[in-house]
């Protein structure tokens, strides 16, 4: 019986410190609402970089306002933005999905990430990225409308694609 005993409540003192531990750990935590306002300054710089076309400076600014607060979602957003204008689409879908993990239903990450896929030539993937977004803002919303737009005209033809596609009426030439 002693033994029985010492086995439950062993077992029973383990799952009390789990429990302990968990609950003091969640409760430690901010809320998604209180970026750090250091986080929030690097952030602006980094804005005004990228309007003075500082493309490496913006990014490193960003980048310095996540290391302080990785929960700053609209950090996530312009550093997307930023590797827009770098013509990175990957890592600018990567950004925006960041930003989803924080918050899934921002239509400026939702349309971001669907011109990014775009830009990538993964037309059928932003087609459903609009459908989110319809269904997040509506119908009427600008975001869903440019980003329809943006689907309808579809990927940039790169100077690759320009090269293979061929002529109309050329004759096509083999080599030896």
């Amino acid at each position: 019986m002693a033994e029985m005993w010492m086995r439950i409540t062993s077992v029973s003192v383990a799952a009390a410190l789990t429990l302990v531990c968990a609950s003091t750990s969640l409760s430690g935590q901010r809320p998604d609402s209180q970026i750090d306002p250091r986080s929030t300054a690097l952030l602006q710089q980094g804005r005004a970089a990228l309007s003075s076309g500082d493309l490496d400076g913006a990014t490193g600014l960003i980048e310095s306002a996540l290391v302080i607060d990785p929960r700053n979602r609209e950090a996530f957003v312009t550093l997307a933005q930023v590797a827009a204008r770098q013509d990175l689409p990957g890592k600018s879908i990567r950004l925006y999905r960041e930003a989803l993990v924080l918050e899934p239903n921002d239509p400026v990450a939702l349309k971001g990430e669907g011109e990014a896929l775009v830009q990538k030539g993964a037309v059928a993937r932003a087609r459903d990225t609009l459908a989110k977004l319809r269904v997040v803002c509506g119908t009427n919303c600008p975001a869903a409308t440019e980003l329809a737009a943006t689907i309808a005209k579809g990927p940039p033809v790169t100077a690759t694609a320009q090269q293979a596609a061929p002529t109309p009426g050329a004759t096509p030439t083999t080599t030896p």
